[in-house]
């Protein structure tokens, strides 16, 4: 069996005491208000399956609402008219109090995504926060290009925020995800309509009130909890949304393009499914090598957009590295993600949970050897395994497919060519590891594969002024960096003639 199943403390004995919920109703224009059809839906907690608490079902008609009360903040409030260095001090005092939460933050994401608490607290929380002050930093420093035209004119180009943007977040990284777009739109002058994705809407609704008493003016950040087939399909076709940034499913991101095109032809920045190789060359440090391809795929529970989830070994080394990774995936520890023990939590859903399962008995019907794991740990919950399998061919289903679990699929190679061939041969380009001490390998590797990010030697090493996105069906358009601050910018020229100039 792989992995220790800690789960003898139910979710009702936790290692902590889960504070009481405070936000369940939608946030549209500075208040907390019912869904107009006054419709709730179940919060669950992954670690049993059962209801945390119901929270408003936004629909269409809250769409409206939500977006009318951007509107208005947008063309007629204060925000996008108030100077640079005065939303970075409004964004900064919103870091502050996010800072000042952390332990119920990170609760809210443990509770309701199955994410390790001790994870939130060190990292997700605190990095949202630096998230907010890094765009805060930049907000006063937006401008434009003088330009040199012929024909005595004068030109210059000014940046000005796009407008109403419409956000559609995953439950994976409920946090880091809200304010990866929140950030650089806010910093830009936009105002937002926030839909969390229905598994994890707690935190959203709490970073909502935590805006109000940072100073955000009322309509400029609206939270709307509802499912994506509703309220997601309202964001992406509304004729008054002037632009919708997504992160999830490649299909979803389909129809969400789908949607923009028939409406108002509104700009779309999609990050979108993966399938990451890691390249692992017999020149690794053994050891390391093994540590990061294991967190690369478990992190998370494997719930992560860049999980290289096919890993590529060198067959000098194959042996030696599946029975270290074996004896790691033995010590990994699954339970209750408020145990400070514990490695993995719960998957974040019922439906998530089947359809990892479902994939892993793909695996077995195609004739992959399944190593290790596969199997659900405990009666109650959503736990599975971390799951390992060995002789994968390229067209199976689990080496060809986002499965978006603790699955590996691990092959070897014989050379950097061969290696660079298998890692290109997929649909998606989200990301890429390589390990080896040979600089001129990762140099060819790393230029050599069609992905947003290549980690050289290291794995998920994501920061704030690092931009990463797809290539191929892994989307388009880059988060973090000064180049997500630039996809809520519009560039508008300004050309005026020179009469009688001096010069040319």
């Amino acid at each position: 069996m792989a992995g220790e199943y800690n789960g003898s403390s139910k979710a009702s004995e936790s290692v902590f005491k889960v504070p009481p919920i405070k936000f369940t109703k939608l946030f549209i224009n500075g208040n907390f208000v019912d869904s107009v059809s006054g419709k709730t839906f179940e919060a669950i907690d992954p670690r049993t399956g059962e209801a945390i608490t119901r929270v408003s079902e936004g629909d269409k008609e809250d769409i409206d609402l939500a977006v009318k009360a951007a509107r208005q903040a947008f063309d007629h409030g204060p925000w996008p008219r108030m100077s640079g260095s005065e939303r970075g001090r409004i964004m900064m005092k919103f870091a502050d109090l996010i800072e000042e939460n952390v332990e119920e933050l990170a609760a809210l994401d443990a509770i309701n995504g199955g994410k390790l608490f001790s994870h939130c607290k060190a990292m997700d929380i605190p990095g949202a926060a630096r998230n907010l002050r890094y765009y805060a930093g930049a907000a006063d420093k937006i401008h434009g290009t003088v330009l040199k035209l012929s024909k005595g004119f004068q030109g210059y180009t000014l940046r000005e925020p796009i407008g109403v943007v419409g956000s559609i977040i995953p439950w994976n990284f409920p946090t880091i995800m809200f304010f990866m777009k929140a950030g650089p739109a806010l910093a830009a002058g936009c105002t937002m309509v926030v839909k969390p994705a229905e598994q994890t809407p707690l935190s959203a609704l709490y970073y909502a009130h935590l805006a109000k008493l940072a100073g955000l003016p009322d309509g400029v950040l609206n939270v709307v909890n509802g499912f994506g087939e509703t309220a997601g399909a309202a964001i992406s076709s509304h004729m008054d949304i002037d632009k919708v940034t997504f992160t999830g499913s490649t299909e979803v991101g389909r129809k969400i393009m789908t949607a923009a095109a028939a409406s108002n032809l509104k700009p779309v920045s999609l990050e979108l499914g993966g399938k990451s190789p890691l390249l692992i060359f017999e020149d690794a440090d053994i050891d390391q090598a093994v540590n990061i391809a294991f967190n690369a795929i478990f992190y998370n529970k494997g719930e992560i957009c860049v999980a290289s989830s096919r890993v590529y070994v060198q067959e000098g080394i194959y042996e030696i590295f599946v029975k270290k990774l074996v004896e790691k995936a033995n010590a990994w520890v699954i339970g209750d993600p408020f145990d400070f023990r514990v490695n993995q939590g719960p998957q974040t859903d019922k439906k998530q949970f089947e359809k990892i399962l479902s994939y892993i008995e793909h695996g077995k019907r195609e004739g992959a050897t399944l190593l290790t794991g596969g199997k659900r740990l405990g009666s109650k919950g959503f736990y599975i395994e971390p799951t390992i399998f060995t002789d994968v061919k390229e067209d199976m289903t689990i080496a060809k497919e986002e499965i978006f679990g603790p699955v590996m699929s691990l092959m070897k190679f014989k050379t950097m060519e061969e290696a660079i061939k298998r890692a290109n041969n997929t649909t998606y380009g989200l990301a890429a590891g390589v390990i080896t001490k040979n600089l001129n390998v990762a140099n060819t590797v790393s230029r050599s594969i069609r992905a947003g990010i290549i980690w050289l030697n290291c794995y998920t090493a994501f920061d704030v002024d690092c931009p990463y996105g797809g290539y191929k069906m892994s989307g388009f358009g880059r988060e973090f960096g000064l180049d997500a601050l630039n996809q809520y910018l519009q560039i508008k020229s300004i050309v005026t003639p020179i009469h009688d100039s001096p010069w040319h």
